[in-house]
């Protein structure tokens, strides 16, 4: 390497150097071999060996010798290094003793392998240049006073302060006769003796107690005077002198960092460079050039924890009361690796980097940089808030957060963190222009569980100043503020108290200079009323409307249409479903719908692109449709597009949409015997959409989209719809067509929701009166053609031989099926709607009984009915039903069928119920609490039973 870095030295140096080279490398193999084969070395050939040792040491000797002065330029202790080396290496000797082993004949010679050709000389930095020569030489040679023992790791022979000095020669003259130290401030006394100026003033305090004379301490000699003069010469020949000596420290340590071969190298160069630093800054500059830091860098990942903690302790050095320090340390050095110290569990380096990390922040380009680092913010709260277990670390990150906060983003990444003090603190206490920021900040943050209501209490107060203000970037940040305030329901009590519901109201009612902000506002008011206060009598404005007044839902109804903004359209619905709950206010809102235009422009929304507003509109009118199903209806009917653009065929079930849940929910809930509705229904080839997708959810499940139980309601809803209109051809022939008795049956027991098994028995009864009159003996003919009666089953028997007989349907008394008539003993629907008399819920029960009530009509044949659902034990089931629930309207369709199976059953079904222990109970207990039906039909039933004295018929009396 010195070879290729010397290109223009001249050709004896070049061969100096080159046999240097060798010899060095010829005397490390000697050593190996000495230190390998020690024990197996016999005591004749280590004579020979340390002879042949001792040859190439005076030959390195000689080579050092005759280099020319040239080489050395103006640094003569090179040049005196060079030369002591040579005549210490000529004149070695070894000398074998068979108690001591090898050593050496002088004690000074300890130093054998002095200079290392192993040096990384990439690391001394050496540049290619005949000029550089000297200098690549000093640094070569101070390296290498680090012997084998100090590279393997053991300690320094020489310390680096040592090896300075050692480059940098001392003279007597620099020493304190006193002290025996280099002087900081000499001074000449009357005697010509230079002290050190602190020194001898403590010397001449002495005397003052004993003599009024003055001796010099040095030479004895009298002094008349103990005048002290500064020796301006010699001071700064020190200083020069401590200049190149700390020059020449910071170089060495600096190659020592570089080689970082052991532990104690390390701290012992990092040491040093903290003394230097804090004898003189602007040693810091020097530091800082000779590329000292990228050194520290690779350092604060060392596994040595000592290194660690030294190199932290270092950089904060360098970096204090410095901002050019501070910019290099924050260009060279990963700030993520200092702030992940803080996570130490040795507690020094922890505190070091917390250190470091507090000088940093002082910088404000500082600021942006540890900011941005990921998850460093959050590192530093979770130290600020173990206060338990360090305090001293806990309290520094107090401060290096507060020192962060000088720049608003800085804050922003402090409140997603889960520390919304600052942010909080400058909201309410800052400019104008920074409330403004942590009010925008404060709109783009989602808010914590843990943070929600204390949030919510700092904020409003300044937030609802900042929307009175009049300024309009403030009133903007201010109202999305609130609006993620609010969209949590635990603060809509706080919101109330600090007065927001009125201004809102004003805001959207009132204020016509700031139509940006009233969308807001209506967002804003909505999520109050969402979180269920009740608000109806809550007043809003000087005037004393309440929130449920006429005034305000006129008012609210009345701004929507489809001229408004889609988004403020949505948060007046939003208002308007929550209205809706309390009673006066749903008839306010019922009546105003009702007489304006509204209705046309809430069905005109559940066309716009828009799905969110759609939705919300449906989700209205669904209730509205209780109120005034019927003008909905109508006024559904004349829009164009309507009804069938509310039945949309999914692309796939398991993509179900809200939208499409809710349009089919809402025409399920429109008054069912609307016949224009269902007609329009049918002929707009709805039906065969309805039927389909009921089939395909029936295979995939509900469970296939959140939105499929809704939608699968929906659906039924229209079928079962259809069935209030039977009396129309179209829909008969519509109803017959699909089959809707199987359909219905097949839902009926299948693991659907409770909606869906009641709407099912809702259909079948509506199918099974119809059943009553379309269900006729058939006209005989002479020639009957088989063709016609090929859809009979059960409930009739054809026979073409000479007779012609005929089985009828023994309930309807004619030819049955349940797709031509919708019998439910030929659909098999009874076993199932039994089945539903023991559900846990009582509607669903009800609808079943009143399904089942359809067989016992007077218009059919009650006894054999009554036989048929006999042998089926219905009576057992219905028993059960009116044991497990006490539901009134339910009691009425029970007793309704237990009377009939009373009347018509025989002793058979006496028996049964009689023998019943529990009936006469609930019998009883309806007759006392019952509605005057419900006792009625109980008074009727206990009689029967001869639980009630029987009147005479001459009596009209009812107990």
């Amino acid at each position: 390497m010195e070879l290729h870095v010397n290109w223009s030295t001249p050709s004896n140096a070049i061969e100096i150097l080159q046999s240097l080279s060798q010899r060095v490398d010829l005397a490390k193999s000697f050593t190996m071999k000495l230190q390998k084969s020690a024990h197996k070395i016999k005591s004749s050939e280590v004579a020979s060996i340390l002879q042949q040792l001792e040859g190439v040491i005076k030959s390195i000797g000689e080579n050092l010798s005759l280099i020319p002065i040239s080489i050395y330029g103006n640094q003569e202790y090179a040049q005196k290094a060079a030369k002591s080396l040579s005549n210490e290496m000529k004149d070695v000797s070894f000398v074998v003793s068979p108690s001591q082993g090898l050593a050496l004949k002088e004690t000074k010679q300890k130093e054998t392998d002095l200079y290392s050709v192993d040096v990384d000389v990439s690391a001394l930095n050496l540049q290619l240049s005949d000029s550089s020569l000297t200098e690549n030489q000093e640094r070569f040679n101070v390296l290498d006073k680090y012997d084998s023992k100090n590279l393997s790791g053991g300690s320094s022979l020489m310390g680096i302060p040592q090896l300075a000095q050692y480059m940098e020669p001392l003279y007597e003259t620099f020493f304190c006769p006193l002290t025996k130290r280099v002087m900081d401030d000499p001074v000449t006394i009357e005697s010509g003796v230079t002290y050190e100026r602190k020194s001898i003033i403590e010397c001449f305090d002495k005397f003052e107690d004993h003599a009024k004379e003055y001796i010099c301490p040095k030479s004895g000699q009298k002094l008349k005077s103990r005048t002290l003069n500064t020796n301006v010469a010699l001071k700064s020949t020190i200083d020069e002198w401590k200049e190149r000596n700390e020059a020449a420290r910071i170089k060495v340590a600096r190659a020592a960092l570089s080689l970082a071969s052991t532990d104690n190298m390390v701290l012992e160069a990092i040491d040093d460079l903290r003394t230097v630093c804090n004898n003189k800054p602007y040693n810091k500059v020097q530091v800082r050039s000779i590329g000292i830091i990228p050194l520290l860098a690779n350092l604060l990942e060392y596994k040595n924890r000592s290194v660690r903690y030294a190199t932290l302790e270092l950089l904060r050095q360098l970096a204090e009361d410095d901002e050019e320090g501070k910019d290099i340390i924050a260009k060279i050095v990963d700030i993520s690796t200092i702030i992940k110290s803080l996570s130490s569990n040795h507690e020094p380096v922890k505190h070091a980097s917390a250190f470091l990390l507090l000088e940093l922040s002082t910088s404000q380009f500082l600021c942006s940089k540890i900011g941005t680092v990921a998850g460093g913010i959050l590192m530093l709260i979770t130290v600020k808030y173990r206060q338990s277990l360090d305090v001293f670390a806990s309290e520094t990150a107090d401060k290096i957060l507060r020192n962060l906060e000088k720049l608003p983003y800085n804050i922003k990444l402090m409140a997603e963190n889960g520390y919304w003090e600052p942010l909080l603190t400058h909201l309410v206490e800052g400019s104008e222009e920074m409330r403004m920021v942590m009010a925008s900040y404060l709109g783009e943050i989602v808010l914590g569980p843990d943070s929600k209501t204390y949030v919510a209490e700092r904020a409003s107060p300044p937030l609802i100043q900042m929307v009175q203000s009049g300024n309009s970037l403030s009133r903007n940040a201010a109202f999305i503020a609130l609006e993620q305030i609010s969209c949590q329901h635990r603060n809509a009590k706080i919101l109330v108290e600090a007065g927001t519901v009125q201004i809102m109201v004003e805001e959207i009612f009132t204020r016509t200079n700031h139509n940006d902000s009233k969308t807001e506002a209506a967002s804003i008011l909505a999520n109050i009323l969402e979180s269920g206060l009740e608000l109806e009598n809550f007043q809003v404005s000087t005037h004393g409307h309440t929130m449920g007044s006429d005034y305000i839902v006129y008012n609210i109804i009345c701004r929507i249409k489809n001229s408004t903004m889609d988004e403020m359209n949505i948060n007046l619905i939003r208002i308007l479903l929550c209205l809706i709950r309390f009673s006066n206010a749903a008839n306010t809102i019922a009546s105003v719908v009702k007489e304006t235009e509204a209705s046309y422009n809430l069905i005109e929304l559940t066309n716009t692109p828009n799905e969110e507003l759609a939705i919300a509109s449906i989700k209205l009118l669904i209730i509205l449709s209780a109120l005034m199903g019927h003008t909905l209806t109508d006024r559904l009917c004349k829009t164009k597009g309507q009804p069938e653009s509310l039945i949309q065929n999914p692309t796939e079930i398991t993509r179900i949409t809200e939208k499409q849940a809710v349009s089919a929910v809402f025409l399920a809930k429109l008054p069912h015997q609307n016949l224009t509705l269902n007609l329009a229904l049918v002929n707009s080839n709805s039906v065969s959409i309805v039927v389909r997708s009921i089939s395909q959810i029936q295979i995939s499940g509900t469970r296939s989209s959140r939105h499929a139980s809704a939608y699968f309601e929906g659906l039924v809803g229209i079928l079962v719809r259809l069935t209030t209109t039977l009396y129309d051809h179209q829909i008969l022939h519509t109803a017959r067509t699909y089959n809707f008795v199987a359909v219905l049956t097949e839902l009926l027991t299948r693991s659907f929701t409770d909606e869906v098994q009641k709407l099912s028995a809702i259909g079948l009864e509506n199918l099974s009166k119809q059943a009553i009159s379309l269900s006729r003996p058939p006209q005989r003919k002479k020639k009957i053609k088989i063709l016609k009666f090929f859809f009979f089953r059960k409930c009739i028997s054809i026979n073409l031989s000479k007779g012609e007989d005929f089985t009828l349907c023994p309930v309807h008394k004619g030819v049955c099926s349940s797709q031509e008539t919708f019998c439910l003993i030929d659909a098999e629907a009874v076993e199932r709607l039994l089945a539903c008399l023991d559900h846990e819920n009582v509607e669903v029960i009800e609808a079943a009984l009143s399904a089942l009530s359809t067989l016992l009509d007077e218009r059919v044949n009650v006894e054999k009915s009554v036989s048929l659902l006999s042998e089926k034990h219905a009576i057992q089931h219905v028993l059960n039903a009116v044991k497990e629930h006490k539901e009134e309207a339910l009691w009425q369709k029970a007793f309704w069928m237990i009377e009939r199976f009373l009347m018509n059953g025989g002793d058979e079904s006496v028996s049964s119920i009689s023998h019943d222990r529990l009936l006469p109970a609930t019998l009883v207990s309806a007759f006392h609490h019952g509605d005057d039906c419900t006792r009625q039909m109980a008074e009727r039933i206990l009689r029967h039973l001869n639980k009630m004295p029987t009147l005479p018929n001459t009596i009209s009396f009812t107990m």
